[in-house]
């Protein structure tokens, strides 16, 4: 089983290249932010919970997430794999996905990291808030607060993967086909 954390900055491209890597090795994409988004739009109590860290820019507690995520996986018993796409973003996290993982028979393969500049983050964000409607894109303190929440909370674990020898940066800088080439080259090693 192929099971890949796509990791990132907010704005590094990782629901863009989701899409190609979902189609190319035939994975089940699970995005937080997607379920997030799902759950606020339907106004589930689990999406109004999760609005409320969301729209301060900060990450919603560990628990829910998890329990999200856990859901997600058992409703798909027959996938070759898993793009984990915003998640985990805490070690802790990392962990449970871990011992979850375990559970199923299975364990992450890689991290593969779109390593993106911060100032183009920025204006990736600002044009994203102009085509897809979300409002947390187009309010610069609220971009610059989940910039410096995924800079002190979320980065360090690269370096929970990077002890177990599954970490793998890649260039987010290009053409969307030539950064998932630069993907699937690091997937196609596995």
């Amino acid at each position: 089983m192929l099971n890949l954390v796509l990791f990132g900055p907010p704005g590094a491209g990782k629901g863009t290249q989701s899409e190609s890597l979902v189609e190319r090795y035939q994975l089940v994409h699970l995005s937080t932010g997607d379920l997030f988004r799902f759950n606020i739009k339907n106004q589930t109590e689990l999406g109004v919970l999760a609005k409320s860290f969301m729209d301060q820019g900060s990450l919603v507690p560990d628990s829910v997430t998890i329990s999200m995520l856990k859901d997600a996986v058992n409703k798909n018993p027959q996938a070759k794999g898993f793009i984990f796409d915003g998640f985990p973003r805490t070690n802790a996290q990392a962990e449970a996905l871990d011992v979850f993982l375990t559970t199923q028979g299975t364990a992450i393969t890689s991290m593969v990291a779109l390593e993106v500049a911060e100032d183009e983050l920025k204006l990736r964000l600002a044009a994203r808030a102009k085509t897809s409607g979300r409002v947390d894109d187009a309010n610069p303190l609220v971009i610059q607060h989940r910039i410096d929440v995924y800079n002190n909370e979320t980065a360090p674990v690269k370096n929970y993967y990077e002890a177990q020898n599954k970490y793998n940066g890649v260039n987010g800088i290009g053409s969307i086909s030539e950064i998932t080439d630069r993907l699937a080259s690091i997937i196609d090693s596995f």
